[in-house]
């Protein structure tokens, strides 16, 4: 019983949102979209960051919102274009949710996207979501 058990905690562990090809490479969900435009005008819905995590050029983003079930749910990550000059530099990044869903619940998603198209001069940027008080620094 035990060894069932720890084979099936294991086997939970092992599951995530983002996943390994055959060259152990981590393939992340989506594509950040760096375009000004969109990142001012794209839907800006309510939504709360919970966490936020970097895994190789993959960003995993924690967050809720209310809908039904979130399966309707339009998510993308948005980059304004602008690197901001500091140490390290800084880029904006805003996660934008399309949400029609007419319920009340409560729900939580997770969702990794690849932001290896984020990279400038030298070995780290800082990702600032600014629709929320979260940053990131991403070193590569």
């Amino acid at each position: 019983m035990k060894h069932s058990f720890l084979i099936t905690i294991i086997f939970l562990l092992g599951l995530s949102a983002c996943s390994k090809d055959n060259d152990d490479n981590i393939i992340c969900e989506f594509t950040t979209i760096i375009d000004s435009e969109a990142y001012e005008n794209a839907p800006s819905n309510l939504l709360t960051i919970n966490s936020l995590e970097i895994n190789d050029d993959c960003l995993k983003i924690n967050f809720s919102a209310g809908g039904c079930n979130g399966n309707a749910w339009e998510v993308q990550l948005i980059d304004s274009g602008a690197v901001l000059e500091s140490i390290p530099p800084q880029r904006n990044l805003r996660l934008s949710l399309k949400n029609e869903e007419p319920c009340y619940a409560y729900i939580t998603k997770e969702l990794t996207f690849d932001i290896s198209n984020l990279q400038v001069d030298g070995s780290e940027v800082q990702l600032n979501i600014t629709n929320s008080d979260a940053t990131i620094v991403y070193e590569y």
